[in-house]
């Protein structure tokens, strides 16, 4: 929300204050502030020019104009100012704002006389951009009729002088999208009066309806209508209103408009306005049909969701409520006849209009306020005010009747102990504190004696703060603007012998061991579409496929919390593609969502003491299962090329490596099993084991997921569930031994079916306590060994921790590991 000092200082006192000191103020209440923008700086003679006469100039490839002005005595000469301009939305007779030759404009643009087109331009005629005021460049500023006199120093004109205080509103406090709620908020910060600018719009009684309107769906809790017969769709809006739309970063575009949009920033009510003659039948307040099509005001055709509320007549859909009306019933922007305007003022519910304006991808002014809740009290004098206007510079005639359906109930007491606000912050406030912040906020606020003899507040809040429900909101409002930094700071003292738990010693421990591998750490988004899963190959029964759904998500396409990690890994790995990264290999440490088989009621547990054992249990049967995985995915090389090779790319080994590395950081040896899982190559996929327990799958993906995902060729990925890894609280440290080892190399022929690893696992066990280490060095499959079969070399290594081994104990120990794998797979020496 941006405004100007002096919007602000119409409805609060703030005297000679500087916009830092304004600033400085909105922070001590809790608003935050994006930006002080500076006024422009310009220097030089900018003053306000009338158009006298305008010779088009032909031969080039775009409009050129030669122009004569009329700046009075501002050039010292009287005589008529003659620009070159290329610029074509101005008329002669036009007011513009004309910089002459020794102006310097924001950015250190210094403009001069020189010869252009065949002509010399003696300065320039400037737009809203340009000076600093604004965004818009299409054209240069004209001026409404009567502004100023031709040569009038156009800074104070303009406001050129004047500073914007631009403020990052917090979704909590939506009143603060309006000049009148910041105005409010300023004047408690300050401690000064302020006159809230409704007061200042007189509602008279109106007998009958202005259109007749029906709300068919109770997310339209009020509907009002106005009408202003006969305005000027051509007449200009005054300067004051359109700088003010300027600083609030919104171009002026018409009066009609600029009037709608003018009262939304004053009130924080947005406003429609269509043409009467163009509305057939009553409005009607619905919800979609499914298929049913809107052409919005930016000309394009929606289809329309059920969930979708609209405004209607008898020929169908005429605006998306609360985000943006329809182009059948749009005012022309520059007509000429005069224009019945039909002005709609409406209250609807937060949640709807938010997932309209996400669904839609169609974020606009009015859809960022109602989501954040309206003044439910504020559409009649909201449609007064704006017809006000439209009166007074659109020479209209507001017309008999006021249509106002629907209510809004009162909102309901709070009641609080007076010394409250004291003990939650620990700071004995000024006697009257209490009920004075609460009364500066729109509270009213009685004094009543509890039952155990104290005093209590009775606050009934303000129709525009629908988020204060309970004590907890009112002692907020107390600590906010007596000041956060009135409440001393005083840390807790750690309780000695604590530190990190064994879950969280090995979570730390995991997540180094693969950064210092080569592995980069990634955040991924943890919302999905559903549609991923068909993208997976999941079968329809697939238990992955039932996720959390999200009531009110980010984003309207990924509405599921998924209990694996691997959909938010890959879009991180496209994403890092799509910026030239060929080379990757990512992880993630976090937790996933599984929905629980059998649904249990959350309680709602008191917030003045901690829920008694009994709701904590139930509370944590509620929750959905969220265990911690680990995740990896890779692509491109593992091994970058250089001087020293040709390089490695990555393959399925890596990301079985990558599973063993984590249990090795968890102090457990993990085993990988033939597997064979979506969305994995089932013949390049293992099965991650603890003992005998799977925790999870990793491998190379499926080379058709590959291609409906969009992933590089070959791309590889692991997950498993780090909770299903016991946790050893012991703390492991090396053994050396000074022994030497004895080292036997084998190579065992089997069936080519055979794992290698369930073949290492027969050596382990048959060798005993004295081996220490198998490892794979050579695989071969030919003609020698026969068909079907295949040449497995391990390289045993073993050690006897009190002695040195003999080649004899060596030997036998070999033997017996070897026997074990002829017992269980019949594997043969290869000679």
């Amino acid at each position: 929300m941006r405004v100007t000092q002096s919007w602000l200082a119409e409805y609060v006192e703030i005297g000679e204050r500087s916009a830092e000191e304004l600033g400085e103020a909105f922070v001590t209440v809790g608003l935050e502030i994006e930006e002080i923008h500076p006024a422009p700086d310009v220097r030089g003679p900018v003053v306000v020019g009338r158009v006298l006469g305008i010779e088009e100039l032909t031969g080039f490839k775009k409009p050129i104009r030669w122009v004569q002005l009329d700046v009075g005595d501002a050039n010292g000469t009287g005589e008529p100012q003659n620009v070159i301009c290329g610029a074509t939305n101005f008329a002669v007779g036009d007011l513009v704002v004309v910089t002459l030759p020794g102006t310097v404009l924001p950015g250190g643009f210094e403009v001069g006389a020189r010869k252009t087109y065949g002509h010399l331009s003696e300065g320039m005629i400037a737009s809203a951009r340009e000076l600093g005021i604004g965004t818009d460049h299409t054209g240069i500023l004209v001026l409404p009729p009567g502004t100023a006199e031709p040569g009038t120093p156009a800074a104070d004109v303009l406001g050129l002088h004047e500073p914007v205080i631009e403020l990052n509103v917090t979704p909590d406090r939506g009143y603060c999208f309006a000049v009148r709620g910041l105005a409010r908020e300023l004047g408690a910060s300050l401690d000064v009066d302020y006159t809230d600018p409704v007061l200042r719009v007189p509602v008279p009684e109106a007998a009958g309806e202005a259109w007749p309107v029906r709300l068919d769906d109770a997310a339209c809790s009020r509907f009002v209508a106005r009408r202003v017969d006969g305005v000027d769709p051509a007449a200009p809006t005054p300067w004051w209103m359109q700088r003010r739309l300027l600083a609030a970063g919104m171009r002026p575009i018409s009066l009609i408009v600029d009037v709608t949009n003018y009262v939304m920033l004053e009130l924080g009510q947005p406003l429609h306005a269509y043409d009467a003659s163009l509305v057939s039948g009553p409005i009607v307040v619905r919800r979609a049909v499914a298929g049913e099509k809107l052409t919005t005001l930016d000309d394009t055709v929606r289809t329309l969701d059920p969930d979708d509320l609209l405004i209607t007549d008898d020929s169908g859909p005429i605006g998306l409520a609360g985000v943006m009306g329809g182009a059948s019933t749009e005012i022309p922007v520059g007509g000429t006849e005069p224009v019945d305007v039909l002005l709609e003022a409406a209250h609807f519910a937060p949640a709807v209009i938010a997932r309209a304006a996400r669904r839609h991808k169609l974020p606009s002014e009015a859809s960022k306020r109602f989501e954040r809740t309206v003044d439910p009290q504020l559409p009649p004098i909201a449609a007064e005010r704006a017809a006000q206007l439209l009166v007074e510079f659109g020479g209209g005639t507001i017309a008999p009747g006021r249509t106002d359906v629907g209510e809004v109930g009162a909102a309901a007491p709070v009641r609080m102990p007076l010394d409250l606000p004291d003990r939650v912050a620990g700071v004995t406030y000024p006697r009257g504190a209490t009920v004075r912040r609460l009364t500066q906020i729109g509270c009213a606020v009685e004094l009543v004696t509890g039952d155990d003899g104290r005093g209590h507040v009775v606050a009934t809040p303000p129709s525009w703060r629908a988020d204060l429900t309970r004590a907890a909101d009112l002692v907020e409002e107390v600590l906010r603007l007596e000041g956060f930094d009135q409440i001393p700071s005083v840390l807790p003292a750690a309780p000695p012998g604590r530190g990190l738990t064994p879950a969280q010693r090995r979570r730390r421990a995991v997540s180094r061991a693969l950064a210092e591998h080569g592995y980069v750490e990634v955040l991924p988004f943890p919302f999905v579409d559903p549609s991923v899963w068909d993208a997976f190959g999941l079968a329809e029964d697939d238990p992955r496929r039932r996720t959390i759904h999200v009531v009110n998500p980010l984003d309207a396409d990924r509405a599921e919390l998924a209990g694996t990690l691997l959909p938010g890994l890959l879009d991180a790995l496209v994403r890092n593609r799509s910026r030239g990264m060929t080379d990757l290999a990512l992880y993630t440490v976090g937790q996933v969502t599984q929905p629980r088989t059998e649904k249990v009621p959350m309680p709602d547990p008191p917030v003045d003491r901690r829920p008694s054992d009994e709701v904590y249990a139930q509370i944590n049967a509620a929750l959905p299962q969220q265990p911690v995985h680990v995740g990896v995915v890779l692509a491109g090389d593992r091994e970058a090329r250089g001087w020293w090779g040709p390089g490695r790319p990555a393959s399925w080994a890596d990301a079985v490596q990558a599973a063993l590395l984590v249990g090795q950081a968890a102090g457990v040896q993990l085993r990988a099993t033939k597997g064979d899982l979506p969305p994995f190559h089932p013949g390049r996929c293992a099965e991650i084991r603890c003992g005998d327990w799977p925790i999870g799958h990793a491998g190379e993906l499926h080379p058709k997921v590959v291609e409906r995902l969009e992933l590089p060729p070959r791309t590889c990925a692991m997950e498993i569930d780090l909770d299903l890894i016991p946790l050893d609280d012991a703390r492991p440290h090396p053994v050396v031994s000074p022994y030497p080892p004895v080292t036997v190399d084998v190579a065992l022929v089997v069936d080519a079916d055979v794992p290698a690893a369930a073949l290492a696992e027969a050596l382990e066990d048959g060798g005993g306590d004295l081996l220490e280490d198998v490892r794979l060095f050579d695989v071969y499959a030919g003609e020698q060994i026969g068909e079907g079969k295949r040449s497995l070399a391990y390289t045993l290594r073993f050690r006897a921790p009190d002695r040195t081994l003999t080649s004899e104990e060596a030997n036998a120990a070999r033997d017996a590991a070897v026997a074990v794998a002829v017992e269980r797979y019949g594997a043969a020496l290869r000679g």
